[in-house]
């Protein structure tokens, strides 16, 4: 039960009591007093004046009285006008804090019965992950994991556009360009060899535009079933699953289903004849169908090319269908970037079009883009930056402020090692997953690096601070019994408090599809822990149940952020 939810069960047995009327606690408007008043919580008096039928001042003040003097959770109040601010007592936080120590699972909303299927990463296999990537994979698995922790049944899965216009250029420059090269005779992870084709086709196609209608015909060869095309397709696509696999591996990225886009295409074409049979698609006389789209503000839209081949959205039709169908779905959530807007508000209207009544249950994911202090990336050029390079830089980022710091010195070299990876990864994804989805931002990695300020490694350093006191200290208690064995101190209060809003901070991030609120939430913990840390000797604490509670209190702190991070799939190390 929440702080307002309290108030207003209390408060509608005060309004029983006063005026022997039923007024229901849900009906209570309750919220967090304005900074410029005293008192924790504010309950508006307004509308229990047909009740009361007295003045605004004279209801709360008599609901006030009730309340201090029936209910040992609340230590004050004040009415001002139509308003009734209320300060909950140590009581009230000591049984918080109690009931939250008590629980392991806290945090962890009830089951919604949603099944809520999330689409990410979505990759070509035309070349290797990239920073742009990277943002969409944080994105999807945090969002899985946030909304996991609301309550939904999650599936997390990866559509691969393992075929098309953009798969044959890399096939088609190798052929011409790399002379039989491997993964294994150049010495290259496989997706990084097929993204040097991609590039090299770009230059090719400079120097003679007619290579695109080779490429044209290759694609055609493909969908006819040509043994050796389909053989070379197999062969540089598979490079590029064993490239990618190595990538995720070191991304912590998981999926519990893989749809490859060579499987689904032909259910898009299955329903472009179902759509053409209602009436709701047209063929032009160069044998091509279009969805007229013109009525609904939009535009005519391309189903299928002249030549019958398929476009993106005829596969993104087939595979809509086969998800909801298959996993009878709830929601289906779409991770992919916001130059895509356009394309996931005509998929939802031309499902529509079509009948499927669950058309209004996709939601497209949009996030801005992510730049680097050098610009924007551009993989036809070779400028984009590999998600193995990044992950690497951010290693070599963390050891070397690391070993500035001195914060590690006397680790054992292993143990080292794996902390640079674990801080390297922690400030990638943190410093990623702070802003908000719909943002554009701007990546600097030495930036993200930093162990004081809104970073990975202050919260991560953190964490580590609070398992260190935990086991320098002889007695360590937890549980509901030490939490409330002795009295809260004002700033003991605020960590409670802070504590306490985790469940609806996550009800609040799952609502928004924003991981963003969960990081700054998981900072503003740490923040809070550090001055308290700095005010407050713990272990000199000679009293044994204040330092028991004390030991209690940032015992749960440090599994709260462990719970926070883990929503976005960050690790909190014990010693740094």
């Amino acid at each position: 039960m929440t702080a307002e939810q309290f108030i207003a069960s209390r408060a509608s047995e005060a309004v029983k009591a006063l005026y022997n009327v039923d007024f229901a606690a849900a009906n209570m408007q309750v919220s967090v007093t304005r900074k410029d008043f005293e008192g924790d919580y504010t309950l508006v008096v307004f509308p229990l004046l047909r009740i009361s039928h007295a003045a605004p001042a004279a209801t709360g003040q008599a609901i006030g009285e009730w309340l201090v003097a029936n209910c040992p959770e609340f230590s004050a109040f004040n009415a001002v006008q139509g308003f009734l601010n209320l300060s909950l007592s140590n009581v009230y936080w000591q049984e918080t804090f109690a009931s939250i120590a008590g629980d392991p699972d806290f945090g962890q909303l009830p089951s919604t019965g949603r099944r809520v299927m999330v689409e990410f990463s979505s990759p070509n296999t035309n070349k290797p992950l990239h920073l742009g990537h990277i943002r969409n994979n944080l994105l999807g698995a945090s969002v899985s994991n946030l909304l996991k922790a609301a309550g939904d049944d999650v599936i997390k899965t990866t559509l691969v556009n393992d075929r098309g216009v953009h798969i044959c250029k890399s096939m088609y420059a190798w052929q011409k360009r790399f002379d039989g090269a491997t993964p294994e005779s150049t010495g290259k992870k496989g997706d990084h060899l097929v993204g040097d084709c991609y590039v090299e086709f770009a230059k090719m196609e400079k120097e003679n535009p007619a290579v695109l209608d080779d490429v044209h015909e290759m694609l055609v060869k493909w969908e006819e079933g040509d043994p050796a095309v389909r053989e070379l397709w197999q062969m540089m696509n598979q490079w590029v699953f064993d490239g990618f696999e190595q990538t995720y591996k070191a991304l912590g990225i998981t999926f519990d289903k893989t749809y490859y886009e060579h499987e689904t295409y032909l259910l898009g074409k299955e329903l472009v004849q179902k759509g053409l049979d209602m009436g709701v698609f047209v063929k032009d006389p160069d044998g091509s169908v279009w969805c007229d789209l013109t009525a609904d503000g939009l535009d005519r839209k391309l189903l299928l090319r002249s030549d019958g081949t398929s476009v993106y959205m005829t596969q993104d039709l087939g595979t809509a269908e086969r998800r909801f169908a298959e996993y009878k779905l709830d929601s289906h959530v779409y991770v992919v970037g916001d130059e895509q807007n356009y394309h996931f508000q005509v998929l939802k209207l031309v499902l529509a079009k079509l009948g499927f009544d669950w058309a209004e249950q996709i939601f497209h994911l949009s996030y801005g883009m992510v730049e680097l202090p050098e610009g924007k990336m551009k993989s036809r050029e070779g400028t984009v930056v590999d998600a193995d390079d990044l992950i690497e830089k951010m290693y070599l980022e963390a050891k070397a402020t690391s070993e500035e710091s001195g914060k590690l010195d006397g680790m054992p070299q292993d143990e080292k090692d794996r902390l640079y990876h674990m801080i390297g990864l922690g400030a990638l994804k943190y410093f990623i997953l702070k802003v908000d989805p719909k943002k554009k931002m701007l990546f600097n990695p030495k930036e993200s690096i930093d162990f004081n300020g809104n970073t990975g490694p202050f919260i991560q350093y953190t964490h580590a601070r609070i398992c260190s006191i935990l086991r320098k200290s002889e007695t360590v208690a937890a549980g509901a019994n030490a939490a409330g064995a002795a009295e809260l101190s004002a700033k003991e209060i605020r960590l409670v408090k802070l504590l306490a809003s985790y469940p609806q901070k996550v009800a609040e991030a799952a609502s928004a599809y924003s991981p963003a609120v969960i990081a700054n939430y998981a900072y503003d913990l740490a923040k809070e822990f550090n001055q308290y840390y700095h005010d407050t000797p713990i272990l000199k604490e000679p009293d044994a149940a204040v330092l028991s509670m004390r030991l209690s209190l940032i015992a749960t702190l440090a599994l709260t952020l462990r719970k926070a991070m883990a929503i976005l799939g960050i690790e909190l190390p014990e010693r740094m």
